[in-house]
């Protein structure tokens, strides 16, 4: 009996990511990844402009997707659909991966299985053996916690402006940073001597807002009065304080016992530290994925993919006309039907 695959492609920013999944046998709650490879746009100084991003994913679509299926070590026979990424993301970027994702199904004449991104970042986390938590969905265009709740994925907090991945992108791009951002402020804050400087907190409810923050930030680099490490230090202890808080809240709203952290912005040590701490004291359990599955990464649209496919092999929906297949940038995480729980 052949082995059976399926293709996971993620491109709703700046990564273009090939993951390839082995669907689970019989009494298996999920199928493997057995590879998870991608190639992540950046610069040297200034962020990431849409067209540009588009650009990068067609020049590396194909060397990734190759290295996917050697480093497996499978046959395009074997591949029994193929999941992508369609939303929510930027626009250029989705349809980039589209394109590619339909004419490879269409080649290999398998479905094609459109998978929201920020869904895909919560059903991962599974593989820590979370079994209904709160997720703390902290990456670059979103910010959001998020439980499951009566058939849907429930959004019980977010962002009123800016997604908190975009907001520290933004300020390191102002200081002159690269992109991405994140892990340069994070570097720079370590050797701040924890000298912290007073920042807006603008916490509503289960809901935060970064964009005061951010100009206020701005406004204080350009005064050459506070140090650059001392700023980043402070605006991750401000921030990272404002999603924790409202990931309490949540949990206490719920009643439920287990964080989920997701999203790039959950590679950070100091987050993960500060959501374990609030953790302990509430007597919640906390769980991470690794780092590989936090950034952007087609082996978690590939995860998802595969439950997808098996769910509707049981009968619980059907599997799509390519030509009705698109893109939806701005589809939101309480908008998919969650037909395969």
């Amino acid at each position: 009996m052949s082995k059976k695959y399926i293709i996971g492609i993620e491109s709703t920013a700046h990564t273009l990511g090939v993951g390839v999944i082995k669907v689970a046998k019989e009494g298996e709650e999920y199928g493997r990844v057995l590879v998870n490879v991608k190639d992540s746009f950046t610069t040297v100084s200034g962020g990431m402009i849409p067209n540009d991003v588009a650009k990068h994913h067609i020049q590396v679509r194909d060397s990734i997707y190759d290295k996917a299926l050697k480093d497996s070590k499978i046959s395009e026979a074997d591949v029994v659909a193929v999941a992508f990424s369609a939303s929510p993301g930027l626009a250029p970027c989705l349809i980039e991966g589209m394109k590619f994702s339909k004419a490879l199904a269409k080649r290999l004449d398998v479905p094609l299985i459109p998978i929201n991104h920020c869904v895909a970042h919560l059903e991962i986390g599974r593989l820590t053996g979370a079994r209904d938590p709160v997720l703390l969905y902290a990456s670059g265009a979103n910010t959001q916690i998020i439980s499951f709740a009566e058939g849907k994925y429930r959004v019980f907090g977010e962002t009123l402006d800016i997604g908190v991945g975009n907001f520290i992108d933004s300020f390191a791009r102002h200081a002159g940073i690269g992109f991405p951002g994140g892990p340069v402020i994070d570097k720079l804050a370590q050797k701040s001597e924890e000298e912290y400087i007073e920042l807006p907190y603008s916490i509503k409810g289960m809901d935060v807002a970064f964009s005061g923050l951010l100009t206020n930030l701005n406004r204080k680099f350009d005064s050459g009065n506070y140090a650059i490490q001392d700023l980043a230090y402070s605006l991750q202890e401000t921030v990272f304080a404002m999603l924790v808080e409202a990931s309490e809240r949540a949990l206490a709203h719920t009643g439920k016992k287990e964080l989920l952290l997701g999203g790039g912005v959950g590679c950070n040590k100091r987050l993960q530290e500060m959501c374990r701490i609030m953790c302990k004291e509430r007597s919640a359990k906390f769980f991470v994925p690794p780092n590989e599955f936090l950034l952007d990464n087609g082996g978690m649209i590939g995860f998802l993919g595969e439950i997808i496919y098996r769910s509707i092999l049981e009968g619980k929906s059907k599997f799509l006309d390519l030509k009705d297949i698109d893109i939806n940038p701005r589809e939101r995480t309480d908008e998919v039907d969650v037909f395969w729980k």
